[in-house]
């Protein structure tokens, strides 16, 4: 019904198929559970062919699986060449689908480009270990800032975090010793955010 008012349309299976629908192509809407009438919605702004598409808090109330989906028809529009106007609280959302991002804090427009450029701004990167078993933090090398306590293991903030692997691994290696975990975390899209809104913590 609603294919019909539109003089250009997309193929109505088609789309259910692109929401992940087809299982329910048959059902009444009021036996939809609330997430499935959220991918309904979407079907139906879709189904006119639009060039440009206003998707507000898509996935608010969608389990991971149903996340994971909505993601692949986003990137699914893109790819049929739509113009996709995404708004979101979910800054991991905004990481995987956005080509440009634009951050807003109390009403104002605070930051705007690709999240690549974004997260560049935040230069700290996070860095973690466990140390082998039978050291302490003092057998290790002098370290450029502080040693931190994380869970049952250590962090650093560092913006050269290279380097600090570099000193960290060269000192296990030369003792035949391995770290039970060490990771680098690059500063992401909530770094950024939280940078802006005056909340700067790497964890």
């Amino acid at each position: 019904m609603y294919r019909g008012l539109y003089p250009r349309r997309l193929d109505a299976d088609e789309v259910i198929d692109r929401v992940g629908l087809s299982e329910k192509a048959t059902a009444r809407v009021k036996t939809l559970s609330g997430g499935q009438r959220r991918r309904l919605d979407l079907a139906l702004g879709l189904v006119g062919d639009p060039d440009l598409v206003f998707l507000d808090e898509p996935t608010t109330g969608f389990d991971p699986s149903a996340r994971r989906r909505a993601w692949s028809l986003v990137e699914g529009l893109r790819e049929m060449g739509k113009t996709v106007v995404l708004t979101t609280h979910y800054l991991d959302e905004a990481e995987q689908l956005a080509d440009r991002v634009a951050i807003i804090v109390r009403g104002r427009l605070v930051a705007l480009g690709t999240p690549a450029q974004l997260a560049a701004q935040h230069q700290t990167s996070v860095v973690t270990f466990r140390l082998p078993d039978g050291t302490t933090l003092t057998d290790l090398p002098p370290l450029p800032v502080d040693v931190e306590p994380e869970g049952g293991g250590w962090r650093l903030s560092t913006p050269h975090p290279t380097a600090l692997l570099h000193t960290l691994t060269s000192w296990a290696s030369e003792r035949r010793l391995e770290f039970p975990s060490l990771t680098v975390r690059r500063p992401t899209l909530e770094d950024v955010y939280l940078f802006l809104i005056g909340e700067d913590d790497p964890r």
